[in-house]
């Protein structure tokens, strides 16, 4: 009876990893679907990853983006900004610093119609993007770099200096931009796994050939 606590502990462990195992692999289908614009298949798969396990935070490439503000950008492009924007509030209570649910709550915002507090979120969202790919580049340059040609980052300043004008006329255009900069954000972490998958290769190859030159030299 008293090794009970201790299998008690393993199961719940077991049980986490499976959950966590399981959400990861729904929220991959997810990504495959939003990318390939087909939002409600992305939504059922994001949904069902929310389900099994709603603190997962998604990371690859080392940009981090938690399960539900998948769910609301499922949702956001399927036009349902209310209940987007609930997700996104969500998402942020999991972990604050999620720069995409910053981004795209703004967008949900002025979506829904509150454009002044919409706007302010969305600069909000742009600059802790930016910051994000700065970090990233900083705290790893050597490896894979994001946004190599600061594209993202240069439509990021763009869309600032359209909200900074504040005027409603360009609200399209804000917006249009601000969706653009989510968009190549995500299929930037696709473009940063390649890089860095190739470059394992790379390392691999590199560390063949020498340890295959150190061991002739060695038998010389």
């Amino acid at each position: 009876m008293r090794e009970l606590p201790g299998l008690a502990v393993i199961l719940v462990l077991l049980t986490t990893g499976c959950a966590t195992f399981l959400a990861a692999g729904h929220v991959q289908s997810g990504r495959r679907a939003l990318l390939a614009n087909q939002p409600e298949t992305a939504l059922g798969y994001f949904q069902q990853a929310a389900e099994t396990d709603p603190n997962y935070i998604y990371s690859s490439a080392r940009f981090p983006e938690g399960v539900w503000t998948y769910v609301g950008r499922a949702q956001y492009a399927l036009g349902k900004y209310s209940e987007a924007r609930r997700s996104f509030e969500r998402a942020l209570t999991v972990y604050k610093d999620d720069p995409m649910a910053q981004l795209y709550l703004g967008l949900a915002m002025v979506k829904s119609g509150d454009l002044k507090q919409g706007f302010a979120q969305l600069q909000r969202g742009l600059k802790s993007v930016s910051e994000w790919i700065d970090y990233l580049n900083y705290s790893k340059p050597s490896y894979a770099y994001w946004d190599p040609r600061g594209e993202i980052r240069g439509e990021i300043e763009k869309t600032l200096a359209m909200i900074g004008n504040e005027k409603v006329e360009s609200a399209k255009d804000i917006i249009a931009s601000a969706e653009w900069v989510g968009q190549e954000v995500e299929e930037e972490i696709d473009r940063v796994r390649r890089d860095e998958r190739r470059q394992d290769e790379r390392d691999r190859r590199h560390d063949f050939r020498r340890g295959f030159s150190f061991g002739a030299r060695f038998e010389h």
